[in-house]
């Protein structure tokens, strides 16, 4: 599958005139607890000449494509990209520090990842997730819940309480984050991932109720403290710099 997502963005490049900066899997693959019908969601940064930039009308800035092997893929314009991550957009670092990466202008990705770490907004960031949990909070313990919604409660209440505790972007691996909850469960969340593994999306197995149980609780947590992050205001010089820098190379 490689082979073709590689081949696909090469495609790109040619049909588009574009460089593609860098390109990651994201979503649950990325994050680790994959299922055998999980799409491949290619997530891709891209420059264009310089000239393109220097126009009155700002043209399209993202490049979507889906295939029929479920290669699902999306691409943000550098400027875009940038503009957005000025923002601590938590989409885009989950893209950044994907630990799958199709290629990547090495020089670029670790520039960016320094200016995105330098510039994290906890604040931002912890309503992306903790948002985003409310979608998946209702079902917790349900019989309408599914694997998938159980792993998409726990991890965006995960992602919100590693904010609030330690002030930076959260890891894009789920199993990076059990530092975050007691030894106990994490065998057994193993075991989930696992049985996920050999499931479809929508697969509604059981989720032993101390699991549930163990959501809540950090979500109550999250509830409480929720008031007590501190905004942080990004340097508009590091991404314009990063911008010039890029357009430049």
């Amino acid at each position: 599958m490689t082979t073709k997502i590689l081949n696909k963005l090469k495609a790109i490049e040619h049909d588009k005139h574009i460089d593609i900066l860098f390109a990651v899997e994201s979503g649950s693959r990325a994050w680790g607890f994959a299922s055998p019908d999980s799409d491949y969601d290619i997530r891709f940064v891209y420059k264009h000449k310089k000239e393109w930039y220097l126009n009155l009308w700002e043209p399209t800035d993202t490049i979507q494509f889906m295939t029929e092997d479920d290669l699902d893929g999306s691409g943000w314009d550098l400027r875009k990209a940038l503009r957005l991550l000025a923002k601590s957009n938590a989409s885009f670092s989950g893209w950044l520090f994907s630990p799958i990466v199709y290629r990547a202008n090495e020089d670029f990705l670790s520039a960016i990842k320094k200016v995105a770490n330098a510039n994290f907004n906890p604040v931002s960031g912890f309503y992306h997730f903790h948002s985003m949990n409310k979608n998946f909070e209702d079902t917790l313990g349900a019989s309408t819940m599914t694997l998938k919604g159980f792993f998409y409660a726990i991890r965006t209440a995960l992602c919100a309480n590693w904010i609030y505790k330690n002030k930076s972007i959260p890891p894009v691996l789920f199993r990076e984050m059990y530092s975050l909850i007691d030894s106990n469960y994490h065998s057994k969340l193993d075991e989930l991932i696992v049985l996920k593994s050999k499931r479809i999306e929508k697969s509604n197995d059981h989720v032993a109720p101390d699991l549930i149980h163990l959501v809540r609780d950090v979500i109550n947590e999250n509830n409480n403290v929720k008031n007590q992050l501190v905004h942080k205001k990004p340097n508009p010089n590091d991404f314009n710099s990063l911008f010039i820098k890029t357009l430049q190379s």
